[in-house]
């Protein structure tokens, strides 16, 4: 995902860069918490590093850069109280194949399974449940190392400090250790099929409340939206033909990726072509397949983006993305990938963007290589949009929004303050992406 050149860190969409003055890869909490020692002693910053999935200067600095691959593996499984403790390094993708052969799954996952789990769950990405939370609603405890280098073993016990420290955008200090809650090993059934976007609106509610997941793309310049609509069965897994997979492979590897890939590339050359285009994505046909839940819920993504995304209370949804369909015609955006929508349950934690509120995620896109110009105009016209429903950017994706901005949007938002200045006064895990949202 992040490549590590010569010195030099970019992540994965190629957007943000950083040359830090070393980058480490400790190998366990003893090793991480002394180089966040020295580096406090040094007067010096340290960011951790994830798989760089993240579109935000979240992990960037010229300090020190802190590699957490080899802290990556599962240590223990307390099968009594539904729970596994795993290295913060681990990589979703991976805890995923140790939990299925375990017998056990998460019971919600986003639609990328690359990311770290430690960086998925600081930045509050969520997937989409009606009665499910983010990531972050699954961490039971956590082991986090502060600015002084001091060990932190927290849980509900720790009241606001705890709440704090499961979505702290990296600025509390580096989680090395989390405790989750797990659930017994289940398949999902996926119906994926196109929907006019009018009819779909129209009938938004019923078709959230009546799946246990359900998401959409609705197609730019199109009226049509692709929904995705997944539900627990006791069905099992059907073996796979060489039929089968050379269709998996056709749907999901050539017409998802190559396909799309291609399409994107010819708009980014020739824009005015863009609209021309988005009608040579799906627009008809149905889909229906059973398999393993986390094989469902991730999706491969070969294409690479810039993305914003943006919670707001779900009530608003369809309002919310009537306008911004409004907008892309009377502005004129030439818009290639689709509008991505999710929905999840309320939740407590401090910084979770549907702390306090049901919540529909809308999130949209921009091919990489597209003009920064293009995109940034497009991104803060959809911006504007969201922020008037109390919208809260995801902390991981691109916005323009400030502390002042953000302070109004979160309840507890003193409270997240209070635990930076109790477990970091030094901003040892302070940059300009810190700085920018939290306004130090």
């Amino acid at each position: 995902m992040a490549r590590y050149s010569k010195g030099k860190w970019t992540n994965w969409a190629g957007n943000q860069v950083s040359r830090p003055h070393h980058i480490h890869r400790p190998n366990d909490e003893e090793q991480l918490a002394g180089i966040v020692q020295r580096a406090a002693a040094e007067g010096r910053t340290v960011k951790p590093v994830g798989t760089g999935h993240s579109f935000t200067a979240t992990a960037t600095t010229s300090g020190h850069l802190i590699r957490l691959d080899d802290m990556g593996s599962l240590s223990h499984v307390d099968r009594a109280n539904a729970t596994v403790t795993v290295g913060a390094g681990i990589t979703i993708d991976a805890l995923n194949n140790v939990l299925h052969g375990l017998g056990l799954a998460l019971p919600n996952l986003g639609d990328i399974a690359y990311q770290t789990i430690s960086g998925a769950i600081a930045t509050s990405t969520h997937g989409t449940g009606r009665h499910l939370t983010g990531l972050a609603g699954q961490v039971k405890r956590l082991r986090l190392v502060d600015g002084t280098g001091r060990v932190h073993d927290l849980g509900p016990e720790h009241g606001d400090v705890f709440q704090a420290a499961r979505v702290n955008v990296g600025a509390l200090g580096i989680v090395s250790e989390y405790t989750l809650g797990v659930v017994p090993a289940f398949r999902l059934q996926a119906q994926e099929g196109a929907r006019k976007l009018d009819d779909l609106l129209e009938n938004l509610d019923s078709l959230v409340d009546g799946n246990d997941h359900f998401e959409f793309f609705w197609l730019p310049h199109t009226p049509w939206a692709l929904t995705k609509r997944n539900n627990r069965t006791d069905d099992p897994v059907p073996p796979r033909t060489p039929v089968d997979r050379a269709r998996h492979w056709w749907s999901k590897t050539f017409i998802e990726n190559i396909g799309f890939g291609a399409l994107c590339e010819i708009g980014r050359r020739r824009p005015s072509l863009i609209p021309r285009l988005a009608t040579a994505l799906p627009s008809s046909g149905q889909s229906t397949y059973v398999n393993d839940s986390f094989r469902i819920y991730a999706s491969k993504r070969i294409v690479k983006f810039l993305e914003m995304e943006y919670s707001i209370p779900r009530e608003h949804c369809a309002e919310a993305l009537s306008r911004i369909r409004s907008m892309i015609d009377t502005h004129g955006h030439l818009v290639s990938f689709p509008v991505e929508v999710r929905f999840t349950a309320a939740d407590d934690i401090t910084l979770s963007t549907a702390h306090g509120r049901e919540s529909a995620y809308i999130a949209v896109h921009m091919y990489k290589g597209t003009p920064w110009p293009v995109a940034e105009r497009y991104f803060r016209d959809v911006e504007e949009i969201l922020a008037s429903y109390s919208g809260r950017p995801h902390w991981g994706k691109l916005h323009f929004r400030s502390a002042g901005d953000l302070a109004p949007l979160y309840p507890k938002w003193g409270s997240f303050i209070g635990a930076r200045n109790e477990l970091d006064p030094q901003r040892v895990f302070a940059n300009d992406y810190t700085r920018q949202v939290f306004g130090d």
